[in-house]
């Protein structure tokens, strides 16, 4: 961006932004946190003050074209994603956007043509692809020690939470915004994960169903796929089981890697020629690494971000070929 600062507006600074992602944004070297937007005045307010916030704003559209503001980053709801993301893109300004980035495949399709077509940066906050602990797991891989890599399997299972049980209404069980509710939220981090991990991916299939009738969304999933380079996947994803069990494992032909997406736990390397159990912490602001990384693409120009609106438009297509929403 020809710049040694770049001046950030955050759109939708709710629990998100508390800790996970928005103190990145300010105390990253050559980052500031310029503006924040959220419509009840009262807790943007709170949230400003909080985090040393010097603009506020009740409306998107003036944040989006205040000539102080260089970058948005999109924290709202999946369903508005679409709706922002295009008028940042006809602003002409670089942006990032929480995941998944849409409800539905087309209007992903849609944001990156148009970010696309004015050379203008995309990112896309799945952050897993920055965290140290499975740049590990990549090391392990790339050096093969679990020789060929043949499978990959993913078991998710949590008990209905007391907001799922009590019929309190949760955007991220209303179909109209997450058809598949949770599967939305989470197996979006875990299948962009794997491509990142493994390869994209040519094919996928999946069974779903709504086995709990608590919510609109679908809370059960089984899928399988087939990515480009031959190895095989499979997973379950069910949101009304009676424990929470996080567990993947990559198979190879000499091996294999045991490790979870959502806990942390350690991750273990079991193979012919190395064994190894390590435990890595995350960082306290868990998209550090990934806004680092977002400083290191726009202003340094030294490291090319892993998580683009193309990287994330595949994952979209994964997700909806599973739940059988892409038009042949």
């Amino acid at each position: 961006m020809q710049r040694e600062q770049v001046n950030w507006g955050i759109i939708g600074c709710g629990d998100v932004t508390e800790v996970k992602s928005g103190p990145p944004y300010y105390i990253i070297k050559g980052f500031n946190l310029k503006a924040v937007m959220r419509r009840d005045k009262e807790k943007l307010q709170d949230y400003a003050n909080r985090h040393n916030v010097e603009k506020t704003y009740t409306n998107a559209n003036d944040l989006i074209n205040d000539a102080e503001i260089d970058a948005v980053y999109i924290a709202t709801p999946p369903d508005t994603h679409k709706l922002y993301a295009l008028k940042v893109a006809a602003a002409g300004k670089p942006c990032c956007i929480e995941k998944p980035i849409t409800p539905t495949y087309n209007d992903a399709l849609e944001i990156i043509n148009a970010f696309e077509s004015k050379n203008l940066p995309l990112f896309i906050a799945y952050y897993r692809r920055s965290l140290p602990r499975f740049l590990k797991i990549k090391e392990w891989l790339d050096n093969k020690f679990i020789g060929e890599i043949r499978h990959v399997s993913s078991h998710l299972s949590k008990p209905p939470s007391q907001t799922d049980l009590s019929g309190n209404y949760n955007w991220r069980t209303d179909k109209k915004l997450a058809s598949a509710g949770y599967f939305d939220d989470l197996a979006s981090h875990e299948l962009d994960l794997f491509t990142y991990l493994l390869g994209d991916i040519s094919t996928a299939k999946g069974i779903v169903t709504n086995q709990q009738n608590l919510y609109t969304a679908l809370d059960a999933v089984t899928a399988s796929w087939l990515h480009k380079n031959g190895i095989t996947g499979s997973g379950t994803w069910n949101f009304g089981c009676n424990d929470h069990v996080d567990k993947k494992i990559i198979y190879g032909s000499k091996g294999t890697i045991e490790f979870s997406v959502f806990h942390e736990n350690p991750i273990i390397l079991k193979s012919e020629t190395k064994n190894e159990e390590l435990f890595i912490k995350n960082p306290k602001h868990i998209q550090l690494h990934h806004v680092e990384l977002m400083r290191n693409d726009l202003i340094n120009n030294t490291d090319k971000h892993p998580s683009t609106g193309k990287t994330a438009l595949h994952t979209s297509w994964v997700m909806h070929s599973i739940l059988g929403q892409i038009n042949k």
